[in-house]
């Protein structure tokens, strides 16, 4: 390998490594946020983020219409002083029950899919974390809308992709010139 193709390639490294410094410097914040939310969303149910589902007391009947379900659901919100638009109702026939949560706020009521009895009203803290891990919480905050979301995971995701990248060549081109040297 002649001493230009070296000099180029260590110019290359010299590039890509300050590249790769003043990439990574500010998505470091965004590299440990996605990465401690990640594991608190991997542990959610062993740490409590997020209610544990109940089982109803009643085996067998007839269910309660899911418009029965979001109107006991309103109710109780209304009763905390909550804003009462349900978001969707998460049906669990083999545990008996429902779970209502809502789109301004991160609460749950769990409600027995027999008897409409509330079973539980409690916080999805996982609901937030999650907000918090994709990017979607500006969005949740502002607009409604996913134009934060997607320009958060588009600018983490290139990041991550040219952080890669130049992480590679920047192992592989010193052993590349070092080769280069011995022959």
């Amino acid at each position: 390998m002649s001493n230009s193709v070296s000099k180029t390639q260590a110019q290359r490294t010299r590039s890509l490594r300050r590249l790769h410094r003043w990439m990574g410097i500010p998505l470091i914040v965004f590299f440990l946020v996605i990465g401690v939310t990640s594991i608190l969303l991997a542990w959610k149910k062993k740490a409590e983020l997020l209610p544990p589902t109940l089982e109803t007391k009643v085996q067998n009947g007839t269910w309660i219409l899911p418009s029965e379900m979001q109107r006991i659901g309103e109710e109780e919100m209304k009763k905390l002083g909550k804003e009462t638009t349900v978001d969707r109702i998460d049906i669990r026939p083999d545990k008996g029950t429902a779970k209502i949560t809502f789109q301004t706020h991160f609460t749950e009521v769990q409600v027995d899919g027999y008897t409409g009895e509330v079973l539980s009203v409690g916080t999805r803290h996982s609901d937030w974390i999650e907000k918090v891990h994709d990017g979607s919480i500006l969005d949740y905050y502002t607009s409604r809308g996913e134009g934060a979301k997607l320009t958060y995971s588009t600018l983490v995701s290139i990041g991550l992709i040219l952080l890669a990248v130049s992480g590679f060549y920047m192992w592989y081109y010193p052993k590349l010139i070092r080769k280069g040297k011995e022959k």
